[in-house]
């Protein structure tokens, strides 16, 4: 584009509200050059991660930053009152934070379980019970675009934006329950059948604890924070200081075990896809370099080819992860259609 056009096309973007002039640059022997920057909450997106007993809420920016979010207590029933409620909620949050209409992209759902192709029902939720739920169930009630995805689908997707230049990857999700994701070419590979990256129900031990899925030994028993907590007899925020301030025999035990569990299928899965390992969702802010350092070793051990330290990547995000990934649909959607 040649100059002129630019200025034109700037201009066009700063009497929209979109750009700011911010200061100046530092001269590098002529005038000043403006800085210029995207107003970051010209839009926002909000993000929801319903869980069984309460959701989360996110709002992010064009930047990709979480300006908002919070945790609301709320039993999940697959019922028209659910719904109401839940988009209640978020409709409250919106007057409360003075939004206007025309400001927000839209509203993008992730939930615990396998979605159709076209986002527009879930098709497999065992977990919470919600198979049929559908995109329809929350835009009934809701003046914006809504999108519907599996939450671990929403949590790659924050990983590919926090990693532009991510090519592949293997996304551990350690949530609650735990879920997975993998990435080829920079995509989210879905599968033919929208299940694929579920690693969660990999088979490790075929005599092992009963699933959710009505198999016995998946890595869901093994490795979701909802079995260490099981394991450890303590809510995950009271384990974790009791690990590492008083170093307790029997939790650390417990941690190791979780760690040689994980470290056993991080290994298999590297062999079939030879890419990086990240380490997402709610255990993530918990894993210190000693974790990933005995990880390594564990896998390693084992391995006829050596993994990288720099091949496992840890999420910082927590247990928002999902719903600030699905945030991103809309932010992704909008800045390409500028």
């Amino acid at each position: 584009m040649g100059l002129s056009t630019v200025s034109q096309n700037l201009n066009l973007l700063e009497e929209e509200g979109l750009i700011e002039r911010n200061g100046y640059f530092d001269s590098t022997g002529g005038r000043k050059a403006h800085a210029i920057q995207i107003v970051s909450n010209f839009k926002i997106a909000i993000g929801i991660g319903i869980l069984k007993n309460m959701f989360h809420i996110t709002a992010i920016d064009l930047y990709g930053n979480t300006i908002y979010k919070n945790t609301i207590p709320l039993l999940y029933s697959n019922s028209s009152s659910y719904y109401e409620q839940i988009t209640g909620k978020i409709k409250e949050f919106i007057e409360e934070n003075q939004y206007k209409e025309e400001q927000i992209l839209g509203i993008s759902i992730a939930t615990q379980g396998i979605t159709s192709s076209d986002n527009a029902t879930v098709t497999y939720g065992a977990i919470m019970n919600n198979t049929d739920m559908s995109l329809k169930n929350f835009s009934q009630y809701l003046p914006y675009p809504c999108h519907l995805e599996h939450d671990s689908k929403s949590a790659a997707c924050l990983e590919l934006w926090n990693h532009q230049d991510l090519d592949s990857a293997v996304i551990f999700l350690l949530n609650r329950n735990m879920g997975g994701a993998i990435i080829t070419k920079h995509q989210i590979h879905q599968g033919s059948s929208m299940h694929s990256g579920t690693i969660e129900h990999i088979c490790i031990n075929p005599n092992g604890p009963l699933c959710y899925c009505g198999n016995r030994g998946c890595l869901e028993t093994y490795c979701s924070a909802n079995s260490l907590e099981h394991s450890a007899g303590l809510p995950i925020k009271e384990f974790f200081p009791v690990l590492r301030e008083k170093k307790s025999p029997q939790f650390i035990q417990i941690w190791e075990e979780y760690l040689n569990n994980l470290a056993f299928a991080m290994r298999n899965l590297n062999l079939v896809i030879d890419a990086p390992i990240i380490i997402s969702g709610y255990l993530a802010p918990y894993f210190t370099e000693e974790d990933i350092d005995y990880l390594l070793k564990r896998i390693n051990s084992s391995s006829p080819f050596i993994l990288e330290k720099n091949h496992i990547l840890v999420g910082i995000h927590g247990q928002y992860t999902p719903a600030i990934g699905a945030a991103l649909f809309y932010v992704k959607q909008f800045l390409q259609s500028v």
